[in-house]
């Protein structure tokens, strides 16, 4: 099955085409940089469209200057940013003892956005309830918030009107889980 993403008028037309039981994700626009390949496994009769309004997304570019956990990092105007769309163990929460695998979220975090510039994209919600900026984050051509899931350092955890990847989200978080990566290896419910 494969996944493509057109431009038009008002958005992007996702199209999914009937063909095996994988299906590869390819995007283009100009302003809309996710990642440029990634392989999900998906029922391999699924044929629909969506409309994303993406074209017109909002993004910004901004330096990380630290990782205050698996999914939430602090920028060099001091502003705080949680991902849009997923949820890694808590680390930092004083209500509660460090969550199994949330160590190894913050780290892999780590790795991949403290220090460098990051795109962040938003989505219908500005801030959350604790004044955080709600954001899908990019280095580069790296979709972060994806692949915290697809490497099984998050799950999904999406919350109206904010689910723009949702469908991408539950997939990447269904072939985690299959693969038995991260968390869903180390961490009993």
């Amino acid at each position: 099955m494969f996944l493509t993403l057109f431009p038009a008028i008002t958005g992007i037309i996702l199209i999914f085409q009937s063909l095996t039981s994988n299906f590869q994700l390819s995007f283009t626009s100009s302003n809309f940089k996710p990642p440029t390949s990634t392989i999900f496994n998906a029922p391999s009769q699924t044929k629909f469209a969506l409309m994303e309004n993406i074209a017109t997304a909002s993004s910004e570019i901004h330096k990380v200057i630290r990782v205050i956990d698996g999914d939430t990092i602090e920028l060099e105007n001091k502003e705080r940013v949680r991902y849009i769309g997923i949820n890694t163990p808590e680390t930092v929460d004083p209500r509660r003892p460090v969550q199994c695998f949330g160590l190894e979220a913050k780290q892999k975090n780590k790795e991949l956005v403290e220090g460098k510039a990051v795109r962040l994209e938003t989505d219908v919600s500005n801030k959350d309830k604790y004044g955080r900026l709600l954001r899908y984050v990019y280095v580069g051509d790296n979709f972060i918030n994806l692949l915290l899931v697809q490497e099984g350092y998050a799950q999904t955890s999406t919350f109206p009107p904010n689910v723009k990847y949702q469908l991408l989200f539950l997939e990447a978080e269904k072939e985690a889980r299959a693969k038995k990566l991260g968390l869903w290896n180390k961490c009993k419910k």
